[in-house]
């Protein structure tokens, strides 16, 4: 049973489609990446997995078995956010506020939540420093334990390696993949295609509209399957230039 599906469904703004034809499925223990272009539609579609945008056409699935507010979701990080004046474990907490309702105060299971996240990716330490003071790679590291108090099967993250340092960025994936290999389903927005290829069981490449004064021209699904099956595909090859990995 998919976790979410989507049957020919179509996300955009004010009842006009950016994205179309879409026609996927992600299943428990899946590593979804979703590549293409800018401007192809991603960010559209990713507020549409999150319940943010609801279809403009075509059909949107949700297993009864599972919620929205299971997901976990690590943003782009803006220069704002950087600056963030709170502690390490202020901010890792503060993922579990959905699942709080109407209570006032953290649980001790949010406590012991967002101890266990800390600890599992190595910054219990940091837990009383600010994070604006972090470096990249630990910021990061917060941000994913922040969207790990709140995810429950699903994390969503948005390009989780920018802006990190080569080492960073290794030590990014590799905590991704672990977590994937522990059972979290992932679904996951990369401009970084080798990493995506390495990483991911499964790839979505969506394809930006080719005729910018057509107006019912609107962005599309290029492919969607297992990753072995992209890599030998010639949306692949057209987007790589016939190039996957350095």
């Amino acid at each position: 049973m998919s976790l979410i599906a989507c049957k020919n469904a179509s996300f955009g703004y004010e009842g006009n489609a950016v994205i179309g034809n879409l026609d996927f499925e992600i299943n428990p223990g899946d590593y979804l990446c979703i590549v293409g272009e800018n401007g192809s539609g991603k960010s559209t579609l990713i507020k549409g997995l999150l319940g943010l945008k609801t279809a403009v056409g075509g059909n949107v699935f949700i297993s009864k078995e599972f919620c929205l507010n299971q997901t976990g979701y690590l943003p782009q990080q803006t220069a704002a956010q950087k600056d963030f004046p709170a502690s390490v474990y202020e901010a890792v907490i503060s993922g579990r506020l959905g699942q709080r309702g109407f209570l006032p105060f953290y649980s001790r299971k949010d406590k012991y939540a967002a101890q266990e996240n800390m600890r599992s990716l190595n910054i219990w330490d940091l837990r009383n420093k600010c994070y604006a003071e972090l470096s990249g790679g630990q910021q990061r590291r917060t941000l994913l334990a922040r969207a790990l108090c709140a995810a429950g099967k699903l994390l969503l993250l948005d390009e989780p390696a920018s802006g990190l340092d080569p080492t960073a960025t290794r030590e990014m994936y590799g905590l991704i993949k672990t977590l994937n290999a522990g059972g979290m389903s992932i679904i996951m927005v990369s401009h970084d295609i080798n990493a995506a290829l390495k990483c991911a069981s499964h790839i979505l490449h969506l394809q930006k509209c080719g005729a910018a004064q057509n107006l019912n021209c609107q962005n599309t699904q290029a492919f969607f399957g297992k990753t072995q099956d992209y890599i030998k595909s010639s949306v692949a090859a057209d987007f790589t230039g016939g190039k996957i990995y350095d």
